[in-house]
């Protein structure tokens, strides 16, 4: 049976949420070994006073398997 632990995480990107994403799993991996999951729980995006997408962000549910 396996055991896993559940972190929460934010991470943003100027480029799409799927990168900010991948920067969540890219940054967490440096100290968490084993990740099973990523499961986005929200997104939401910084403006510019344009009304441009500056920058965006997730907030993610991220699981990994305990030894």
């Amino acid at each position: 049976m396996a055991v896993l632990k559940v972190i929460e995480v934010m991470a943003s990107s100027t480029k799409s949420w799927e990168d900010a994403a991948l920067n969540a799993v890219k940054r967490t991996s440096k100290t968490v070994k084993n990740i099973k999951s990523v499961w986005i729980q929200d997104q939401s995006i910084m403006l510019t006073k344009g009304g441009n997408a500056k920058e965006y962000r997730v907030n993610c549910k991220i699981s990994f398997e305990v030894n």
